[in-house]
């Protein structure tokens, strides 16, 4: 495939294709490949990473990948509280870099929540979520400052603690 930036436009190509059609929650029903995406950049901008295994996001691209996609992807077949409490427990025994794609997909989601809450969910669910997400980083923690730093601010707005 060539050089890095060819296989994450790749990678990126692919992850297209997979969520064609998925919809975020929020009023306006933003593309899903808005999320992968940004979480992306958020790993590349915000926390300097150029690890290629990290900054793509799907299976296609080696075991590697696939690795890392496998620990950082919820078991849907699982009720949303179980999925919730496994990631609080995993979080701390995950690798380096399914860690890095945590944190920067908690932040993408958070700042989300920050810019328009989804149809349906009162101001009490976010706050809710932000609480749980503060678990699952709490076990995240000695990963990436930057990250960490923006995802400390986000929570201290909300009034929650280190």
């Amino acid at each position: 495939m060539g050089s890095e930036a060819a296989m994450l436009l790749e990678a990126a190509h692919f992850a297209a294709g997979k969520h064609k059609g998925q919809r975020r929650k929020d009023p306006d029903g933003t593309p899903y490949i808005n999320h992968p995406i940004g979480v992306a950049r958020i790993l590349a901008h915000e926390a300097g990473v150029t690890d290629i295994v990290v900054l793509q996001i799907e299976e296609r691209f080696g075991e590697e990948v696939r690795r890392v996609v496998e620990e950082v992807t919820d078991d849907k077949t699982l009720p949303k509280s179980e999925r919730k409490r496994l990631q609080i427990e995993r979080a701390p025994t995950s690798s380096p870099r399914a860690k890095l794609v945590k944190l920067a997909d908690k932040l993408y989601n958070l700042r989300d929540l920050n810019h328009c809450t989804p149809e349906g969910w009162s101001s009490q669910r976010v706050q809710e979520y932000f609480q749980w997400a503060a678990e699952v980083v709490a076990g995240l923690r000695g990963t990436s400052p930057p990250l960490e730093e923006a995802l400390r601010r986000l929570f201290e707005e909300r009034g929650l603690g280190p």
